[in-house]
């Protein structure tokens, strides 16, 4: 199968490279790009461990062509923190205790980096609508939305990494 040129900008590094046009965007990242923060979880964009940031948009990876991606912003989990310090997100996460496996946590941290963009200030009850389209096994989601809520204080408060 022939390749197409696909030229992006991830974690503020642009990058062009050939893929074939049915790579998804998940396999781009962590086969490519090495760039493993996105897991492959369910491959119908049900679960949300994949989820990544494109255009200001959160974007399940696993049903996303990196071809689609042309000329388009992409932030992954691994964008988050900056120069070593924990964007408010992660600190959150792990202030909170917000992860248990882990496997679900980089979609989660990512969903909810675009829904505190969107709605600075939520209430308990938008954090947990926010967050459903990201599923998790472990923690039963108090902790999570307790972790949301954490970021959401400190990016107001300016208390931590934005």
């Amino acid at each position: 199968m022939s390749k197409t040129l696909v030229s992006m900008t991830i974690n503020g590094r642009p990058v062009e490279e050939a893929v074939e046009p049915r790579t998804l965007l998940v396999h781009f990242l962590r086969e490519k790009m090495h760039l493993t923060g996105a897991h492959i979880g369910c491959e119908t964009s049900h679960c949300g461990a994949c989820t990544v940031d494109i255009d200001g948009q959160s974007v399940k990876s696993c049903t996303h062509l990196a071809v689609q991606c042309e000329g388009s912003e992409v932030k992954t989990v691994e964008g988050l923190a900056n120069a070593g310090v924990l964007h408010a997100v992660q600190q959150g996460f792990y202030q909170e205790h917000g992860l248990q496996c882990g496997f679900c946590t980089p979609g989660m941290l990512m969903r909810a980096y675009r829904f505190l963009q969107d709605n600075p200030t939520p209430s308990e009850e938008e954090v947990r609508i926010g967050m459903a389209g990201n599923l998790c096994r472990c923690t039963g989601y108090q902790n999570i939305v307790k972790a949301v809520l954490h970021a959401a204080d400190a990016l107001q408060h300016n208390t931590v990494g934005a």
